[in-house]
């Protein structure tokens, strides 16, 4: 009698539901093992030193883009993505190797940490960075390279081994990178596996450190196992990200950026333009500008078009539901509205008269719409952004610098662009992060983002003789007790701290 086989997952192709590949689900004592073997790898990849870390990190970012095209044909296939949208992850992405590659060993030296007062001056005291042995990561399927590299290259920088998870929607473009990994004859320190839930629960409690993108839900209950375990988490979770367009704004620039960055990848980024307030002075003459920017879009799957499919038909489902019920309370659509007669397409969509009444001003659409709201002044622009359990990213459009500025100040979000859509999440050197529902932690940052992956040792040496009998420098005697304790007064009441520069 043959034996049952092995559960699989079968991809298909968004643009029209045909069937690309079925590979083998990974249970529970699959994950197990591969979590042991990744750990008894980590000690030598550990030891290696950054530098010589920074050696392989580059010899696979120079494999990824010898296979940019092969990359980008499974990228395409596998999320129905228009190719310029699979090029920004096949290439664009090889920047967060770079960086990291080029800055962990500075970023990873001891610090010397200066004395915080009298007691601590005997001592040299230094903060140090020792990797976790294992991270997990459990990526989204919305760019299955671009955030799968934005965290397992600062993680294989910082020392760790890395064993990733990725969409049971779209696992076959990350498994190939990863395949990379392993053909240039990296360290066995880079592991993947597919599956649903049950795969993702596995890796969270086989794993010492937990970075998740996705939705809030699922965010949610990450972080409460994760809590149960008392294991470190990372979540960057949904958004509902807001533009305010102010009278004083570059219209063609505002409509042109805002049209991009809610329609690109078909509105499948965690920080793409969800909603837009306009100031009423200027609101008509925007509204007619992204009419006409949104309708000379082409959607399909050829090269040439504009716009791809959706990579689910549920999430087809979610935005469908926005724009009706959008409609059924008054809003009107000017441009799109519908879904197409085949596989996961939904046309760019403008809806106007709309107010925080409907859920595609609050609930997190996902999908490639831009409701566009009127607003009295700067001020309503501002409240109406806070309004909402997302705090993920926002924009702001005004020819004054200083203005937009001053806004972002006011703007309950993790991140604000001035005049533009995106450009921090390739700002390597600035953290990107979720306030609110949209996330605990950051991720990029500069050295933070490698840090992260790091658990932080104090260690204290001594810098001056220490009397036989003493464990600490600190008097033992009463006589002694009470001349430190003048000492103390002393340096409290005359500024002796700031004379002896501590």
């Amino acid at each position: 009698m043959n034996a049952p086989s092995a559960p699989t997952l079968e991809i298909r192709r968004p643009a029209d539901g045909e069937a690309l590949r079925s590979i083998p689900i990974v249970d529970r004592d699959r994950v197990r093992a591969a979590a042991e073997e990744l750990r008894e790898a980590q000690v030598a990849w550990r030891d290696m030193g950054p530098a010589a870390r920074a050696t392989w990190l580059r010899k696979w970012r120079g494999w990824i883009l010898d296979h940019t095209d092969e990359l980008t044909d499974l990228l395409v296939a596998e999320t129905g993505k228009v190719r310029p949208d699979a090029l920004v992850e096949t290439t664009g992405s090889c920047e967060f190797i770079s960086f990291y590659a080029d800055h962990a060993k500075e970023f990873l030296a001891p610090e010397r940490v200066g004395a915080g007062g009298l007691l601590s001056l005997p001592k040299r005291l230094t903060r140090s960075y020792r990797p976790y042995p294992l991270v997990g990561l459990i990526i989204p399927w919305n760019f299955p390279i671009t955030l799968f590299l934005m965290d397992a290259a600062p993680a294989l920088a910082a020392g760790c081994a890395v064993l990733t998870k990725s969409s049971e929607m779209t696992p076959l473009t990350c498994a190939r990178v990863i395949e990379g990994w392993h053909e240039i004859g990296a360290p066995p320190v880079l592991r993947h596996v597919a599956g649903a839930g049950e795969t993702g629960e596995a890796v969270v409690e086989a794993v010492d450190f937990v970075q998740f993108t996705g939705s809030t839900a699922t965010g949610r209950r990450v972080a409460t196992r994760c809590a149960q375990l008392l294991k470190p988490v990372s979540l960057e979770l949904g958004g509902k990200d807001a533009a305010i367009v102010l009278e004083d704004a570059d219209l063609d620039r505002a409509a042109h950026g805002i049209v991009w960055g809610g329609i690109f990848n078909s509105g499948q980024v965690c920080i793409s333009v969800e909603r837009v307030y306009v100031v009423d002075a200027v609101y008509d003459r925007f509204v007619e500008k992204v009419e006409a920017a949104l309708g000379a879009l082409k959607q399909g799957s050829r090269a040439r078009d504009d716009v791809g499919a959706m990579v689910t038909r549920t999430q087809v489902d979610t935005v469908e539901r926005h724009v009706r019920e959008a409609q059924e309370s008054g809003a009107r659509v000017l441009v799109g509205g519908a879904r197409g007669d085949e596989g996961n397409f939904f046309a760019p969509t403008l809806l106007v008269d709309v107010d925080h009444s409907m859920v595609c001003m609050t609930e997190e659409t996902f999908g490639p719409t831009l409701p566009v709201m009127r607003v009295a002044d700067e001020a309503e622009a501002v409240a109406l952004a806070n309004d909402s359990e997302y705090g993920l990213s926002a924009t702001v459009w005004t020819r004054d610098v200083s203005r937009g500025r001053r806004i972002a100040d006011q703007l309950e979000v993790g991140a604000v662009n001035v005049n533009d859509v995106f450009s921090n999440l390739f700002a390597v050197g600035l953290p990107h992060s979720g306030w609110k529902s949209s996330g605990l932690g950051a991720r990029l940052g500069g050295a933070q983002g490698l840090r992260k992956y790091c658990r932080v040792q104090a260690i204290t040496e001594p810098r001056i003789p220490l009397a036989t009998k003493e464990l600490t420098w600190y008097p033992y005697s009463a006589r002694r007790t009470a001349i430190a304790g003048r000492v103390l007064r002393l340096a409290a009441g005359r500024g002796l701290r700031q004379r002896l520069g501590l």
